[in-house]
């Protein structure tokens, strides 16, 4: 189970773009940004840290698991932010949720009213949403800002007089906000880099102390469950909204946003380009499932040498979904 909390609050700005590149005649575009970091980011970390000591890298192989990204306030870290759930519509004129009408369609109460809120802190997960939309629903805190640096010659202080600016799309986080991970593993406290340009930020380990949190995520999924991380399905040529292993039950019901990309690197090797299920899916199934998230088969999990299930892929939570006949 997941015993520890990484928090990584970066030492100035953190690079926010994946994939998509940006033009010379859009240099203030923001296509493919992407943040916070995948937690494949934080695993890569453990084994260079520990790229030395063989018998450490052979534990990590097998036993570190990995999720996120969640964030959380300074000094609250045992209240991260986790995605909220995709049929809970929080907004700051009052709350709506999806259901299921009789005829097995998604349905709300009303339209009138658009989610302004895209996070809730784990330990509200189960409560009311009138409580969650008052004190423990969020937007993003963090802001991007871009960046322009110049390319210099390698024997002069002056830019290349072809191709000598290109942009860096930067993340600047409020200074009392930080960066969550789950971790079956400590590490070590300090300064790494960190990210897609190897930004400095500071690292240090809590202790998950919450019983509540604790007991959530042992909590078995019934009938329905929220993606808080990234689902990604499939082999390395198709992407598929659910797991295609024949144990696992096909959901019967789901509530998704569009596919988003997902790209990881393994053993200084980029990984091919894939697309994932979004965190705040909603998997409704016919009949109860009965499992934790950390229980799942790792047959289910995609494996390029290394199972997704290691990185917290499709990381869930149960919840209730009403129905109405």
């Amino acid at each position: 189970m997941f015993n520890y909390l990484i928090i990584i609050k970066p030492l100035g700005l953190m690079y926010g773009s994946a994939g998509a590149f940006l033009s010379p005649e859009n240099l203030v575009g923001r296509s493919g940004a992407k943040f916070p970091p995948e937690a494949a980011t934080l695993s890569g970390l453990y084994f260079s840290a520990n790229y030395d000591n063989p018998k450490i890298k052979q534990d990590l192989k097998e036993n570190l698991f990995v999720a996120g990204p969640f964030w959380a306030k300074d000094k609250e870290e045992q209240q991260f932010y986790v995605p909220l759930p995709r049929h809970r519509i929080l907004s700051k004129k009052g709350v709506d949720e999806w259901y299921l009408n009789n005829q097995g369609e998604w349905q709300r109460q009303t339209t009138d009213i658009e989610p302004d809120y895209t996070w809730q802190t784990i330990t509200s997960w189960q409560s009311p949403l009138k409580i969650i939309q008052s004190q423990d629903a969020e937007e993003s805190p963090w802001d991007y800002i871009p960046i322009l640096h110049p390319r210099m010659k390698k024997t002069e202080r002056h830019t290349l007089s072809q191709d000598g600016l290109f942009l860096e799309n930067a993340v600047q986080l409020p200074e009392d906000i930080c960066l969550v991970y789950l971790s079956t593993h400590e590490i070590e406290p300090g300064w790494y880099r960190f990210g897609g340009e190897n930004h400095l930020v500071e690292i240090k380990t809590a202790s998950i102390k919450s019983k509540k949190i604790i007991n959530l995520f042992q909590q078995p999924i019934q009938n329905a469950l929220a993606l808080i991380t990234p689902g990604v399905w499939g082999s390395t040529r198709y992407s598929y909204r659910y797991p295609q292993h024949p144990n696992f039950p096909k959901p019967v019901h789901l509530l998704t946003d569009k596919a988003i990309p997902y790209r990881y690197s393994a053993g200084g090797k980029l990984g091919r380009g894939r697309y994932a299920v979004p965190p705040g899916t909603i998997y409704y199934f016919d009949q109860p499932l009965n499992q934790s998230w950390w229980e799942w088969q790792e047959e289910w999990f995609p494996n390029e040498g290394y199972s997704l299930k290691h990185l917290g892929c499709g990381l869930a939570l149960p919840v209730e979904i009403k129905s109405v006949s």
